[in-house]
């Protein structure tokens, strides 16, 4: 299998990969990107498929030509190429795993971007030229994507979307608090584990309200992250300080 994962720093989607990608032993070269810099949108391999991907700025597998994005579809595909071991056997565990990255997918991850974007984001792209902004984003293919990444170039987070997003993240934990059994959320550690910390970790720092009365969910993150796996991802860091390192993600439910 001839592989490359183009990849940003080790947090959110890039994190969830990156380290699955560790978990299994797959192959693959590595590719480094600044997806604060719309760095993805630079390359020929980014065909529609990606470009349209619901995950925004996410990192993108390449196997045998073919372009792949999501990073929980990501981690499924490494993970049954190696012969599985990150997902449940059981076809009723299979499928909480699933409904539970769901929820990660469409509720957590838009709410982190959104906190993640405003925290770090904003400030790097205002600093930019006016050009040097329109030529970024003129490279972008999907028109929805390019206006999220002017809307966090403008600061626009109305309160009523972060008092939202806000909240998502303390249900989150309080999901987590009364789901994790023994050492992970399903028992065993599956890619529910990887997409979880991957968008969550960030935001201790950002919605501290959440983590403070959850001894098991900041007991579950130190674990996640003393994994090998998780380790070698965040090694990969060029920055050193990836929890800081957003780029405009999946966008807001429409419909809360």
């Amino acid at each position: 299998m001839t592989a490359a994962l183009y990849h940003g720093e080790p947090n959110g989607p890039s994190l969830t990969v990156l380290a699955a990608l560790f978990e299994t032993g797959a192959e693959a070269d590595l590719i480094a990107l600044d997806l604060t810099q719309g760095e993805r949108h630079c390359r020929a391999v980014v065909g529609r498929e990606v470009e349209m991907s619901i995950e925004g700025e996410g990192p993108v597998l390449v196997v045998e030509g073919e372009a792949m994005a999501d990073s929980v579809f990501l981690a499924q595909y490494l993970d049954e190429s190696r012969g599985g071991g990150l997902q449940p056997a059981d076809p009723h565990a299979r499928w909480e795993m699933e409904m539970w990255c769901r929820f990660i997918i469409e509720r957590v991850a838009p709410a982190a971007a959104f906190l993640g974007n405003r925290a770090h984001l904003t400030p790097k792209l205002r600093a930019m030229s006016d050009e040097a902004f329109e030529a970024l984003v003129g490279r972008i293919a999907s028109a929805d994507l390019a206006e999220r990444w002017r809307a966090v170039r403008e600061g626009r987070y109305p309160e009523a979307q972060l008092e939202d997003s806000r909240a998502k993240i303390r249900l989150a934990v309080e999901r987590l608090e009364k789901r994790i059994e023994g050492d992970w959320i399903l028992g065993a550690f599956t890619i529910a584990d990887l997409e979880t910390y991957a968008w969550l970790a960030g935001m201790v720092d950002l919605v501290p309200e959440a983590f403070a009365d959850a001894p098991i969910t900041r007991a579950w993150l130190g674990r996640v992250a003393a994994r090998d796996s998780v380790r070698q991802a965040l090694a990969l860091s060029p920055t050193g300080v990836p929890m800081k390192s957003w780029a405009p993600g999946p966008e807001i439910n429409r419909w809360g």
